[in-house]
């Protein structure tokens, strides 16, 4: 659809695509929006609370008789904040995107695509997500497929992007994500593309993870640690800053245990510390075998 003006809400989505959480909260008191813009203001919002880890508040603040994209952020607040949350929540979900009248709206299916790829069940998020319609379901749909080990899907999806708008941050990120995936000389341009989005913008906790990453790739630990602790000094309890320092620093040759410990705390629930546990089972288990 064509604009036929200015995008009242560019800035605060950009803000929030680009990590940017608290700016996209302070700046969102946008004038005149139509009362399709404000329901998209106000889900950019909560998603920006509930990035932060504030999910009471966006708990407390939605109402039963809040528009249908609200409700769909509510139940991803709901299922972040509590793991015996998450049955009720995917019933809810269920239930919302199979009413004809509200199934299709793009924000209850990408929420949908989030909680479902959460659960690392990729083919029922692609079920809900795979149609397309917006940039963010086409970003969501290429992190779905890296998961998946299909980078080729990831790479049709990128191009409907690239068709789209080129220049759109989402479809920057999404490039930079592919190239991290494919690796190999693929990782210097993704790490161009972050290096792009720190000169243009405020730094963020995601883009120095997104050039910490790069970076651990090339090789250059010392690098991605000074980034890293930059991130940690953004946000201590950011799970993928927590993580990459677990994985730089056993690379530098240096204690990570304090970092992992942080992690198990602050998201219990993270790949990472599901593979720790496990590796400690299997070490437990050689200890006494040989005893």
């Amino acid at each position: 659809m064509a604009s036929t003006g200015p995008d009242p809400l560019f800035g605060l989505r950009n803000n929030f695509y680009i990590g940017a959480y608290q700016a996209a909260i302070n700046n969102s008191d946008v004038p005149n929006l139509s009362s399709d813009d404000a329901v998209e203001r106000d889900t950019l919002v909560y998603r920006s609370y509930i990035a932060l880890g504030s999910y009471q508040l966006v708990i407390s603040e939605i109402d039963d008789s809040a528009a249908t994209p609200l409700q769909a952020v509510k139940l991803l607040a709901l299922y972040l904040s509590r793991p015996d949350n998450k049955e009720t929540v995917i019933t809810s979900l269920h239930e919302l995107l199979g009413d004809p009248a509200i199934g299709n709206n793009p924000i209850l299916r990408l929420i949908a695509g989030i909680v479902f790829m959460h659960e690392q069940d990729y083919n029922e998020a692609l079920k809900h997500t795979n149609a397309g319609g917006t940039m963010e379901l086409h970003a969501l749909n290429v992190q779905i497929f890296i998961k998946m080990h299909r980078s080729d899907y990831a790479e049709k999806q990128l191009r409907i992007m690239q068709q789209a708008d080129e220049d759109h941050t989402l479809t920057q990120l999404a490039n930079a994500w592919l190239n991290l995936a494919v690796g190999g000389s693929k990782i210097q341009e993704a790490y161009l593309i972050f290096q792009d989005f720190s000169e243009k913008n405020q730094m963020t906790g995601l883009i120095l993870n997104g050039k910490a990453v790069c970076c651990m790739h090339m090789g250059n630990f010392d690098e991605a640690e000074t980034l890293l602790l930059e991130a940690l000094n953004k946000d201590t309890k950011d799970s993928e800053t927590l993580a990459n320092l677990v994985v730089c620093s056993l690379h530098l040759g240096k204690p990570s245990t304090r970092y992992l410990s942080q992690l198990k705390i602050s998201h219990p629930d993270h790949m990472l510390v599901g593979h720790a546990a496990s590796a400690e089972e299997i070490f437990d288990r050689a200890v006494q075998t040989v005893a």
